[in-house]
């Protein structure tokens, strides 16, 4: 009954979409870019006599928490060729252009006719899931077909489905998968009462192994160092508006910082909010454009980031890193990608169920706040202080250092398998 159950909610989720998407653009992606999925897949692949591994991830957050094993698999694995799929065109859009795989398409949808289909297409050898991806008909045709699964990353917390008298049909799916790799102890104990001991192992979060892979490569931007040059500087990412007003606050109360910020949105509408809130503030394109025509730079102490995938090295720039979301339901976006560098960091108040968050507080490597007011006293207590933010520093550096190696556990793991 739960899987009729299950097969019938696709389907009116699949009717909802397509109406969706004659006014919402994300749902327009997701429809169109499924349109034909089938006939492109048997374009792409056919002639293809190599062992294929799958990498699925429902969005831009999974693949980046995947791709440290993605490119240690192939770099291992030479021989074989890789296909990663997304769900959310969130993921599909952004990445649709990585090097590091064979082909990229969005995942159909998990329907008995879509999944056969696809399986006789891409005829995989192996197959990672990311985090929490729980597709019905694929994992129960993927064990028929005795194809070792592996999820990756993955966290059970207390409150999750497969906890409830519900969550019958996702129970049985953890049975589908060869392997679980889980993130934390807690997750591993949760597990215990449905899984045998072996086929769970707490490997850590592979974002750990990701950072620090970005945060080795470092390669300075001319242009913001050219900005930051002899500034204290705060590194604002993937703000909110309730963020900005919040950093709006701060920077009219504290005297001597300069301010980068990358929004997490970068539309129009945005980036006009954005400058009717900081008038003085420069745009990261004027500034560039300036850079490059050997003009003096504009005087500013604000600078916007209007393009996306430079956040990740511009905290390198910062003496303390804030973190956007903590005033939206979903919460918090990456620390790791700040702390990695060494650098105290702070963001708002919904940050719980995000463990790593809440290590880092634990650490004093972090903090968070709740109104304008406490922002500016943290702020404050951390700047004028040498011992405060070597300390917080010290700290949040450690925490991202010590957590690093999942990546090797997974393919410590996969070595011992055939696919």
């Amino acid at each position: 009954m739960d899987v009729i159950i299950y097969n019938i909610f696709l389907r009116v989720y699949q009717c909802a979409l397509f109406v969706a998407s004659l006014f919402n653009k994300k749902a327009q992606l997701w429809v169109k870019g499924r349109r034909d999925i089938f006939a492109r897949l048997e374009s792409a692949m056919i002639g293809n006599s190599q062992p294929v591994i799958w990498m699925h991830c429902a969005s831009l957050g999974e693949f980046e928490q995947g791709r440290p094993v993605l490119e240690k698999l192939k770099e291992a694995y030479p021989g074989h060729k890789i296909l990663l799929t997304f769900f959310s065109p969130s993921g599909y859009e952004i990445r649709k252009n990585y090097p590091g795989a064979d082909w990229i398409f969005y995942l159909p949808l998990d329907t008995k006719s879509n999944v056969k289909r696809f399986l006789e297409i891409v005829n995989p050898g192996l197959v990672i899931f990311v985090k929490y991806e729980y597709w019905y008909n694929y994992l129960s045709q993927l064990h028929k077909r005795q194809v070792p699964v592996i999820l990756v990353s993955a966290i059970f917390r207390e409150n999750a489905v497969f906890f409830k008298w519900y969550g019958s049909l996702h129970r049985k799916m953890l049975h589908f998968f060869s392997h679980l790799f889980v993130q934390n102890e807690e997750s591993r104990l949760r597990l215990q009462s449905m899984l045998p001991a072996h086929a769970v192992t707490l490997a850590g979060d592979t974002r750990f192994d990701r950072v620090a892979t970005i945060a080795n490569a470092f390669e300075p931007i001319p242009v913001i160092e050219k900005f930051t040059a002899g500034k204290k500087v705060l590194v604002a990412g993937s703000t909110w508006p309730d963020d900005e007003k919040n950093l709006k606050k701060l920077i009219e109360y504290v005297n001597n910082i300069s301010l980068i910020i990358a929004p997490h949105e970068i539309n129009e509408s945005h980036l006009q909010f954005l400058k009717s809130i900081f008038p003085d503030a420069v745009l990261y394109s004027e500034l560039s454009k300036e850079s490059a025509s050997h003009q003096n730079l504009p005087i500013s102490n604000i600078l916007i980031i209007d393009n996306i995938g430079m956040l990740s090295k511009l905290y390198n720039y910062s003496i303390i890193s804030y973190i956007g979301g903590g005033f939206n339901k979903s919460g918090i976006h990456n620390t790791l990608e700040a702390a990695v560098y060494g650098r105290p960091v702070i963001f708002g108040p919904n940050y719980g169920k995000f463990a790593e968050a809440v290590e880092l507080i634990k650490k004093r490597g972090a903090c968070s706040y709740n109104t304008d007011i406490e922002l500016i006293e943290i702020f404050k207590k951390i700047i004028s202080s040498e011992n405060m933010l070597q300390e917080y520093s010290f700290n949040a550096g450690a925490f991202v250092a010590e957590s690093t190696g999942a990546t090797n556990k997974i393919l410590s793991w996969l070595k011992q398998i055939s696919f």
